[in-house]
């Protein structure tokens, strides 16, 4: 057969594509829910890229959008990894989404704090209570209870994500619904909130609002103590946080390995470096808990509020808590949206 030159360099040149797309797909992990404004990951990505050369492309999910896109892709998997809160990795493992892996630094997860097979596992943890951005709030007095943000006073001030989506609107109806008198038998107290709340006007998005509050469009958001710190402490805003005087709730927030992801590979060797000393390292400087406590500088420490506030911040039964995430968001839908 007489192949001219041209037919010969077509060819070679869809074959140098078709390698350069493998080449590239091989050096990608693909993570859902990976998001540069929240938690610092921007730092992590960019880590993770330079330490092992896996690229993870940034990704603006939530934690509810992330679940509900690993079920309707199932049958085909997109990404390689997911990162939730432990709700959604719980659930996730129940959809059969997952996969069991073990990371680098397994044996020192606690219990508790992982899937005992490896289909989920913590990477760090935060404290939820009120960001404020003190110069929006303009004079009127830093809120210091649940309470507070009921008064007329800080109508059209406060912000809460979607607890129908995201999971740290969630956390935030846990919060006070046990702040308030509440259980996970018993949501009444979190749903009078949310009604009484709705006087006041309150923000809801859907995502991370860490900028909305950055530039004042939203002065109190309901949010973890990490993104407070970063405010204040990297980006140099008057930004306070607050733990509640009635109480609020700890929370992990943990990873998988998607089940038949097309770069497993690569989803595990990044998921290894988000466990090893640098990679907690990287979530202590951004002021969040790694689960490995021996990552957590005493620079990184010195900048939480002190011991005697967090002592009102308590753990749940995560278990739980997963368990009767959809019958609140049913509820909360229903009765005050």
């Amino acid at each position: 057969m007489n192949f001219s030159p041209s037919r010969l360099l077509r060819a070679a040149a869809v074959a140098f594509g078709l390698l350069a797309g493998a080449s590239a797909m091989a050096q990608t992990a693909i993570c859902y829910n990976c998001p540069p404004e929240w938690a610092d990951w921007a730092s992590q990505l960019r880590a993770i890229k330079a330490k092992t050369g896996i690229t993870v492309p940034p990704d603006n999910k939530n934690s509810g959008q992330t679940l509900a896109q690993l079920v309707a892709e199932k049958a085909s998997p997109v990404a390689d990894m997911a990162y939730y809160g432990v709700t959604f990795g719980i659930q996730a493992r129940k959809e059969g989404v997952t996969a069991a892996y073990k990371p680098a630094g397994w044996a020192e997860i606690p219990d508790g704090l992982k899937d005992p097979e490896g289909h989920w596992f913590t990477i760090h943890s935060g404290t939820l209570g009120f960001m404020v951005n003190v110069d929006a709030l303009k004079g009127k007095p830093v809120p210091r209870s649940w309470a507070d943000l009921l008064k007329p006073e800080y109508k059209g001030l406060v912000g809460y994500l979607d607890p129908a989506s995201a999971f740290v609107g969630y956390v935030g109806a846990v919060a006070v619904n046990n702040a308030r008198g509440g259980s996970m038998d018993n949501f009444g107290p979190a749903i009078e909130w949310f009604k009484a709340l709705k006087k006041n006007e309150p923000i809801v998005p859907k995502q991370t609002s860490y900028a909305r509050v950055l530039s004042g469009e939203i002065a109190i958001l309901l949010d973890y103590d990490f993104n407070a710190y970063r405010a204040k402490y990297k980006d140099k805003a008057n930004v306070e946080f607050v733990i509640p005087a009635e109480g609020t709730v700890v929370v992990p927030y943990v990873m998988s390995v998607v089940a038949k992801g097309p770069n497993a590979a690569n989803g595990q060797k990044a998921l290894d470096f988000i466990l090893s000393n640098e990679g907690q390292a990287i979530w202590a400087n951004a002021f969040l808990r790694p689960v490995r406590a021996s990552a957590i500088s005493k620079e990184a420490q010195a900048r939480f509020l002190p011991a005697s506030e967090y002592a009102r911040a308590r753990t749940v039964d995560y278990g739980r808590m997963a368990e009767v995430q959809k019958a609140f968001s049913d509820r909360y839908l229903r009765e005050a949206q």
